[in-house]
């Protein structure tokens, strides 16, 4: 048997998209868990610590920029890997000043963002 491989979190408010990126990486042989807020998203990683988070920027409640900035607070290295519909040079520097992994535009290209996802997990990255 396999070791299972990287646990991917997936944090985006739209259904669609999170059973879209679920299928993804069961496809890619990635095992994922889906959240619908960042609120819920940070309460899981006290029980189960993913990989990487795809996670999206315009959320209600809680936005990705805050859910990256609780992690750099908690000193949490996890990868980030952005994804937003409402790219704008401002969105883009400032996750990738926040040290995001990656930052990529809906709708996303499946290949782009796993190999994204494999950058961010490989051994030594981040």
């Amino acid at each position: 048997m396999s070791s299972p491989g990287p646990l991917i979190a997936i944090v985006d408010d739209v259904e669609a998209v999170r059973k879209a990126l679920m299928r993804l990486m069961r496809s890619a042989d990635l095992e994922a868990a889906t959240f619908s807020s960042g609120a819920e998203f940070l309460e899981s990683i006290r029980t189960r610590r993913p990989d990487c988070v795809v996670l999206d920027l315009q959320m209600p409640g809680m936005s990705g920029f805050e859910v990256q900035a609780r992690l750099a607070e908690a000193g949490d290295e996890l990868p980030v890997i952005i994804i937003t519909a409402h790219d704008s040079p401002e969105a883009r520097e400032r996750a990738l000043a926040a040290h995001a992994a990656a930052y990529l535009c809906k709708p996303l290209d499946d290949q782009v963002l796993l190999d994204a996802i494999a950058a961010a997990v490989a051994p030594g990255a981040g």
